[in-house]
């Protein structure tokens, strides 16, 4: 039997997918917060979770290990979606994308012509591309975790960052200074799977997209 294979990362991603999964007539035989399983059945035969790091999730779609899968905008721009058809937005897990600066911080004054600052993010082509279009001149340090210690203990003067409530950023004495784009996941498919399992893959779609307007009403 052909089967379907939908990369998903764990937390919120996975949560907020549920309910759109459950328009499909699709529910997962276990929780990937409770299981170890990497490769979760479901209630149908022709259909199966892999749980990846979010980071991952384009590269197991692109390389066809998933046929389809569901991403951060974010994650995405930093793949570069080679590979990727990108049919949906949908609106779930959102957030933003920000600068952030320690309070007090002069960031006005930093980034006039002919400053120089220091960006830490793991967000490296995205945060490239935003300080190239407003012409500053940024040494950009690469972090996987823990963003918000850079600016605390001088590693940088500022990060690029997701942002949901803002909790954490004030926690450590830290504010956002600019909002570089708004986040939330979408929905991508290999294209050569796509001509492939077509038959199988669409009704998927379309119940993605009757989930999202539904919601959206």
């Amino acid at each position: 039997m052909t089967c379907i294979t939908l990369a998903l990362s764990k937390g919120r991603i996975f949560e907020e997918t549920l309910p759109l999964l459950a328009v499909a007539g699709i529910v997962p035989a276990d929780d990937p917060e409770r299981s170890r399983k990497l490769i979760i059945g479901t209630n149908r035969p022709d259909m199966r979770l892999v749980i990846v790091r979010a980071t991952d999730t384009p590269t197991y779609v692109q390389y066809g290990a998933a046929d389809l899968g569901i991403a951060g905008k974010d994650v995405l721009l930093e793949h570069g979606g080679v590979g990727l058809y990108q049919p949906l937005d949908l609106d779930i897990a959102r957030c933003r994308l920000c600068v952030a600066t320690r309070k007090g911080f002069d960031y006005a004054a930093a980034v006039r012509p002919g400053g120089r600052i220091r960006v830490a993010t793991k967000y490296i082509n995205t945060a490239k591309a935003y300080f190239a279009s407003k012409g500053m001149h940024v040494d950009l340090i690469k972090l996987y975790g823990s963003m918000e210690l850079a600016p605390l203990v001088g590693l940088a003067d500022a990060i690029v960052d997701l942002v949901s409530t803002g909790g954490t950023l004030r926690a450590n004495n830290l504010e956002e200074v600019e909002e570089i784009m708004p986040i939330s996941s979408k929905l991508i498919v290999n294209q050569a799977v796509l001509k492939l399992k077509r038959g199988l893959i669409q009704p998927l779609l379309d119940a993605f997209q009757n989930a999202v307007n539904g919601a959206k009403k």
